[in-house]
């Protein structure tokens, strides 16, 4: 970057204000031909000229010595705020290209278990909400079932609800179901996969999120025959919907505080919530501040990797990690907390001290029928949501070695 410089002109003594003469050094340094400096018009105090005699330092103008500051100010300003913006754009890596490849016969195999999944919770069950207990219980009981055919003990984290959410379901309990990979190396750094199950009252919830909870099963059961060093934990939250959204009665909030009180050392928390749209229209994308399109594309066919700027790190390691092996468009942005990067069970585990990251479609920035009746199982596309099944494998290998 190129910092123009400023010269000062030279004026003669018809031409100084206040009728004052120019006092020029024969040895003055000068900006350029025909500089001159005005002792009245720096201001200087009587008796301390350019031609004075306190020093060689003094021969530097006042004002030209203003100007290098603020350069140096503007310069330090300038280095901060590309630090800044490196530290919340830059992302390791290249994003694969749309649209996704064909799948082969084993990755058909796998879209058509996802489908299966998303269907069961949004089109057998449907809505699934503390106002529909029954929805709510046939929700876990199908996760469970897909669990223990994958070969675990799932477990129930059970709390109680004090009403901060809705005073109406105080005393009532709220249930998180548990599948636990204990670690071969170091199994007390544990890695958290969490995805909501409840949604919103009226919508069935296929993309939200019943996508999210179908990819977690399948890295389940992928995982199953490979144990990591660490311990992996796939957790199928309760209560992430309004009314209970960032209170403390979020399932996720319930176990990240029980976690933090047994003092859990949980080094990273994967959560994927609204997996499964996506569109290759102009102008498909939306962001939550004007100005981010110009740094990300306006078409909805990429999945997202976004967390708060003080877990960058988490970030950049897991984005790579996924563009290494993953067929499907990817984009990545470490934001400050405020800014739309908040809004699943990842905050929960922000409020108890720990790491924590979303992997999203953007949801309310792309899907049209986010929290509406139209959230329906046909709309998802399962073979990109196969590609992030196979990506994000080697994000939990990574996390966990």
């Amino acid at each position: 970057m190129v910092i123009p410089s400023a010269g000062l002109q030279g004026v003669g003594a018809d031409h100084a204000p206040g009728g004052c003469a120019l006092a020029l050094a024969p040895d003055a340094p000068t900006l350029s031909s025909g500089a001159a400096y005005s002792e009245c018009d720096l201001g200087l105090p009587d008796g301390i000229g350019m031609t004075g005699s306190t020093g060689a330092d003094n021969r530097m103008p006042h004002r030209r010595r203003l100007l290098l500051l603020l350069g140096g100010l503007g310069l330090l300003v300038l280095a901060g705020l590309v630090g800044a913006g490196a530290r919340m754009f830059w992302m390791p890596g290249h994003s694969a290209s749309w649209p996704v490849p064909t799948l082969t016969e084993r990755e058909v195999v796998l879209a058509e278990q996802l489908e299966k999944d998303v269907r069961a919770l949004s089109q057998d069950i449907g809505p699934r909400h503390m106002g529909r207990p029954r929805s709510l219980q046939a929700a876990r009981e199908h996760i469970e079932s897909r669990l223990t055919q994958s070969g675990y003990e799932p477990d129930h984290h059970t709390y109680t609800l004090d009403g901060a959410g809705a005073p109406r379901f105080a005393g009532e309990e709220g249930v998180s179901v548990v599948a636990e990979l204990p670690g071969t190396q170091r199994p007390d750094e544990i890695v958290i996969i969490g995805a909501h199950y409840d949604t919103v009252p009226g919508s069935p919830g296929a993309n939200d999120n019943a996508s999210g909870v179908a990819v977690l099963l399948a890295l389940a059961e992928r995982f199953r025959e490979r144990p990591q060093p660490r311990t992996v934990r796939f957790i199928a939250f309760t209560n992430e919907e309004p009314p209970f959204y960032k209170t403390d009665d979020m399932g996720s909030f319930a176990y990240a505080r029980e976690a933090r009180q047994r003092g859990d050392n949980i080094v990273a928390m994967v959560s994927l919530d609204g997996v499964g749209y996506y569109s290759d229209a102009p102008g498909s994308q939306g962001y939550p501040l004007p100005g981010l399109n110009l740094f990300y594309p306006d078409r909805g066919h990429f999945i997202g990797f976004v967390t708060r700027v003080r877990d960058a790190a988490l970030l950049r390691r897991a984005l790579g990690a996924f563009r290494e092996q993953a067929d499907l468009p990817s984009q990545g942005a470490a934001l400050p907390g405020w800014l739309a990067v908040d809004r699943s069970d990842h905050w929960a585990f922000w409020q108890h001290g720990y790491s924590a990251m979303l992997v999203t479609d953007t949801l309310p920035f792309r899907d049209p029928q986010y929290h509406e009746p139209g959230d329906t199982a046909e709309r998802l596309d399962y073979e990109a949501m196969m590609h992030l099944v196979e990506g994000l494998t080697h994000v939990l290998k990574t996390l966990a070695e």
